[in-house]
C-alpha cells in the first residue's frame, strides 16, 4: 500500500465493477485499504473478479445488479446499508451501457436503455446513498463519464448524449 494515501476502514460502492474501468477503480481503492462492494450485471465477470480480488487479499464483496432497474438499485442500496452499518464513504457511479448504431436506426427502447443505464441510475443511486454518505461524515460521489460525451466518436449519438451530461 502506498504510504502517502490510505483509505483504511473506508467503504465504497462501485457500480459496473466486474470489468473495465470499474475493475481498475476497485483495484486502486482496495490497494489503498478500502472495503468495497461491487455490483455488476454480469454474474460471470463479477465472480471472476471476486476470485481474483480474494487471491490478492482485497476486502471486496459483490452482487448482481442491473442498474437500469429502479427496484434493483433500491435493493442494492439496502444491502450496502446493511453491510456497511448504514455508512458509505465513496459511491462510484461507473456502470454504463452502449448500443452502437447509426442515429436513424435507434428506437425508443435504445433511447430508454441509454437514459436509464447511464443517467437515471447514477442520479438515483446518488439520492439513495445520500443518508449513508452523510452518516459516514466523509462522503464522496464519483461519476465516470466518457470522451464520447464531448467529441464525435463511433459510439452512437445517444451514448454521447448520456455521457456528456
Amino acid at each position: 500500500m502506498d504510504k502517502r494515501w490510505s483509505l483504511q476502514g473506508m467503504t465504497a460502492l462501485v457500480t459496473g465493477g466486474g470489468s473495465g474501468i470499474g475493475h481498475a477503480i476497485v483495484e486502486e481503492l482496495a490497494g489503498f485499504g478500502a472495503i468495497i462492494h461491487v455490483c455488476d450485471k454480469s454474474e460471470t465477470l463479477l465472480n471472476q473478479s471476486l476470485t481474483e480480488w480474494e487471491k490478492k487479499g482485497f476486502q471486496v464483496s459483490g452482487s448482481i445488479c442491473d442498474v437500469s432497474s429502479r427496484p434493483e438499485r433500491e435493493k442494492l442500496m439496502r444491502n450496502v446499508s446493511t453491510m456497511f452499518n448504514g455508512k458509505l464513504n465513496i459511491l462510484v457511479n461507473n456502470a454504463g451501457g452502449l448500443r452502437t448504431k447509426p442515429t436513424i436506426e435507434y428506437g425508443a427502447d435504445d433511447f430508454s436503455f441509454h437514459i436509464s443505464t447511464n443517467i437515471e441510475s447514477a442520479y438515483h443511486l446518488s439520492q439513495l446513498s445520500h443518508p449513508l454518505l452523510k452518516a459516514s461524515g466523509v462522503g464522496n460521489i464519483i461519476f465516470i463519464s466518457s470522451v464520447g460525451g464531448v467529441v464525435s466518436m463511433d459510439c452512437g449519438s445517444i451514448y454521447g448524449l448520456t455521457k456528456g451530461t
